[in-house]
């Protein structure tokens, strides 16, 4: 078996448990949060035919996880979970929704003759008042979107 079939595989898995994981480590502990550094890395970043190919990419990312416990350090090795229901809530909303806004103004203004430049525009515009509600809905989402702490 390949190296990028058992790292699907393992992510399939992961996905199927209920909870997504990831590795990393504690950058710093500051009143309450511990902001963790993870390597998000797409299917194919351990493959061996990476230098081969475009697709491979790797990310590094730090994670807050709210934790009052005080028992995690500077540079410790921790893995960092969530739900995976919250992930494909997060798509929703990220995504999906968007693409639903600017399909909804492409078909009406197709429907009210529109040029196509004035659709597309209106589709891009739509999309302001969308992300704003968004980032103004933040500390919300933020309680929402939780993810935990396990020592590794």
């Amino acid at each position: 078996m390949y190296i990028c079939d058992a790292i699907l595989l393992c992510r399939v898995y992961k996905i199927m448990s209920g909870n997504i994981h990831h590795a990393g480590v504690v950058e710093r502990v500051e009143s309450g949060i511990v902001y963790v550094r993870i390597v998000q890395q797409s299917a194919c970043a351990a493959c061996h035919a990476k230098a081969m190919c475009n697709a491979s990419e790797s990310k590094e990312k730090i994670i807050e996880v709210e934790d009052h416990s005080g028992a995690y350090e500077v540079g410790e090795q921790v893995t960092v979970w969530g739900q995976t229901s919250l992930g494909m809530q997060a798509v929703l909303l990220a995504f999906v929704v968007p693409l639903f806004i600017i399909l909804v103004a492409l078909i009406a203004g197709t429907e009210l003759r529109w040029s196509e430049t004035a659709t597309g525009l209106s589709g891009l515009l739509l999309l302001v008042p969308y992300y704003y509600i968004m980032y103004r809905m933040r500390g919300r989402l933020k309680k929402r979107f939780v993810f935990r702490l396990a020592k590794i």
